[in-house]
Parts: structure tokens; sequence; C-alpha cells
């Protein structure tokens, strides 16, 4: 099968679980939902040795990832998260930022651009490495290939970070799904997916052996039309190259 016939296979099995979107109903070319056992899915996550010991974190701005990014406030963690669509970039999330008891607040898409705030590719390049990577799927092979929507945003962030030397190789990725989302079968990874290493559903942790990652940024012939000028990051990494500022590896 195909990937749009793997995500309508999956999609239906989903819409069984999946909790609706408050704009986008069951739409899921449109957003990645939350599901039944999330909670239990996050609890087998925030469990792991790969959770517990990671100060800095991007997490995905998936619905049923919003617990997790709740929890990590509690946890003290440094969180990144993107915005929706990547539109206005990457939000930094820090636990001072957070008032206390505020941390379910802070964890909803729409309010956490009012308790964090923005932070640049350059500044971000500066300041961070991600000791961990969290994301929602659309479906996931057990070889650790993972579909979104179809628009590879989580792909493009990955090519950015690795670019901007925020995230390497060997940089752990997650993806936390519902089991129904897991496919046995293995499937034929593109040469810009990023492959997960883990997959965590409210009932398994499945580890995936020599998970290989895009070791090159982002692809510019290969961006839909559109994305630079809808996704202002991409723009900045254009210019970051432009003025001689990454290095040999990461303009590859």
């Amino acid at each position: 099968m195909d990937r749009k016939q793997v995500r309508q296979q999956v999609w239906g099995a989903l819409r069984n679980v999946a909790r609706p979107d408050s704009r986008f109903h069951f739409d899921f070319n449109e957003y990645i939902p939350d599901f039944e056992g999330s909670e239990a899915a996050i609890a087998r996550l925030t469990a792991l040795d790969v959770y517990k010991q990671a100060a800095v974190v991007f997490i995905t701005p998936d619905n049923g990832l919003e617990q997790l990014r709740a929890q990590a406030v509690r946890d003290g963690k440094v969180q990144l998260v993107t915005t929706y669509g990547i539109r206005r970039g990457t939000v930094e999330i820090r636990p001072e930022y957070v008032p206390p008891g505020r941390a379910d607040y802070a964890a909803m898409l729409d309010a956490m651009e009012k308790v964090g705030r923005y932070i640049s590719l350059a500044e971000l390049r500066e300041r961070y490495r991600f000791d961990l990577l969290i994301t929602g799927a659309s479906a996931v092979s057990c070889s650790g290939v993972r579909f979104g929507k179809g628009h590879g945003y989580f792909d493009l962030e990955w090519a950015m970070f690795y670019q901007i030397g925020v995230a390497e190789a060997n940089t752990p990725v997650v993806a936390v799904v519902h089991d129904c989302q897991v496919l046995e079968d293995n499937l034929t990874p593109s040469p810009y997916d990023t492959i997960c290493d883990m997959i965590v559903t409210p009932t398994r942790v499945i580890q995936v052996g020599n998970a290989q990652k895009p070791m090159h940024g982002v692809l510019w012939d290969r961006l839909e039309p559109g994305m630079l000028e809808s996704i202002p990051p991409l723009r900045e990494l254009k210019e970051l190259e432009a003025r001689g500022l990454l290095k040999e590896r990461e303009r590859r």
C-alpha cells in the first residue's frame, strides 16, 4: 500500500478511539488527534529513562501530547514546541515561565504562545541541544517509519534542527500513538523520513533497532509549494545559509 492508503486504513480504525478537535472535528488531514488511552501512553513514556534524563525536549503540537507538555512543565524540563503548521515558528516554554498550578493551561495550543516566548533558529542554535524529540503520528511501523498528516512538518522540523545542530543523528525520537496506529508490516522509508527510535502506546513500548535519520538539512527542491512563504523559520534558515553562518555539514 502507498502512504495515502496506509493513512486511510489507519484513520478508519482511529475514528473509533480518537477524540475530536474543537476546530477540525475528525478531519485527520488537519490534525493528529488525542485518543483513548493517551494518558497511559504518556505515563509509560515519562517512566522511561530516555525521558527522565532529558533536560531539553522538543514536543510537537499534536493533540495527543497536550498532557505530556503539561507534565514536562511539572518535571522542570525546558520544552520547545512548534506552532501549528510552523507558521509562527517555535515557542520556548521554560518552567519558570509558567505560574504555579498553570501547567495544564501552558500545554494548550491556544495558550502556550501567551505563556512561552518565540525563539528564532539563531537563538535556538546558540542556547540549546535537544536531548529528546517526541512526536505524534498518523501511522508508524514497528520499524520506526512514521507517517504524519501528509504535510511533512515533522520531517521538516527535524531537517531544520539537524541543519542548525540542535539535533544529531543519535538524538532519540519517540512516537506516541494508539495501538491501532502501529503497523506490524515494515514500510519503506523515503530519504527524508525521520525514523523513530521508540514507539510508545497505551499498552507497550517498542524499541526500534538502528533507526536511521536523515543526515542532511532542508531539501529545498522537495518543499511543497508555498511552504517557504508561509513558514518563517525556513526563510530564516535561508538567510543563515546565505550569510555563511552554518557549518559545511549543515548545508548539505
